[in-house]
């Protein structure tokens, strides 16, 4: 396997958010291009990430299957400039890291033995779908977090609310004006943690995509041309005081 990235800002700001969520992964590579699926140790999230084939300079693969630490691969890339280009090379069972700009560096990063299962993305049936500005949502997540640790998702009378209830509240609303919504009427609530972790990623994307229903799982979807960050959240089901 030998993969040229020449922006591997993407990359490097993808396994950073994902780190936070999960420590060792499987990263495939085969014919489609990157991709890493995972479920949090408390299995509360599932974390997906693709980078397609077209994102690299130079692709040659035979379906490698990469057991790497998260950690030790996130202090790596972040040793890349704005103008570095980075060749990643499996050799045995070491991957080889060289990050070139003015001056070539060379790292090697030791594979590890992964004893979880694959995994694969659900497929999950919504009845909402909203898409909407990043960093619109951030800000509507950062102030429920200012009164609560969950928040609910509620589609009502066409609009996207979302609403957090402690002693105190808070509340943002939209109209289909500030987002499309594609959508019936639901309610459901989740974790305030976990949602923040998500939308560092919404420095990659300008857009969110959210899907969701009733007391149903949240799917959260970052997409950019070449790339995409998706995230699976098990909802809270405990009643609201």
């Amino acid at each position: 396997m030998l993969v040229k990235l020449e922006n591997p800002a993407l990359l490097s700001k993808a396994i950073e958010i994902l780190s936070e969520l999960v420590s060792e992964v499987r990263i495939k590579v085969n014919e489609s291009g990157m991709s890493i699926t995972a479920m949090d140790p408390a299995n509360v999230a599932m974390v997906g990430f693709k980078l397609s084939k077209s994102s690299f300079s130079q692709f040659e693969t035979s379906g490698e299957v990469l057991g790497i630490s998260l950690d030790d691969l996130k202090r790596i890339l972040k040793r890349c400039s704005s103008e570095s280009f980075l060749i990643l090379e499996k050799k045995e069972n070491l991957l080889s890291i060289q990050i070139q700009d003015r001056i070539k560096r060379n790292f090697t990063l030791n594979l590890i033995e992964i004893e979880s299962e694959d995994k694969e993305m659900p497929n999950l049936e919504f009845s909402s779908r909203v898409e909407l500005n990043s960093n619109d949502l951030v800000a509507s997540i950062e102030d429920c977090r200012v009164v609560a640790d969950a928040c609910s998702f509620i589609i009502e009378e066409g609009k996207f609310i979302v609403e957090a209830k402690g002693l105190n509240s808070a509340r943002s609303e939209f109209s289909g004006d500030e987002a499309e919504i594609q959508a019936e009427n639901c309610k459901a609530r989740y974790s305030l943690e976990y949602l923040q972790k998500f939308l560092k990623g919404s420095k990659l994307c300008e857009k969110t995509i959210l899907n969701f229903a009733n007391d149903h799982p949240l799917k959260v979807e970052l997409k950019k041309e070449g790339m995409e960050l998706s995230f699976i959240l098990a909802p809270r089901v405990e009643t609201e005081d």
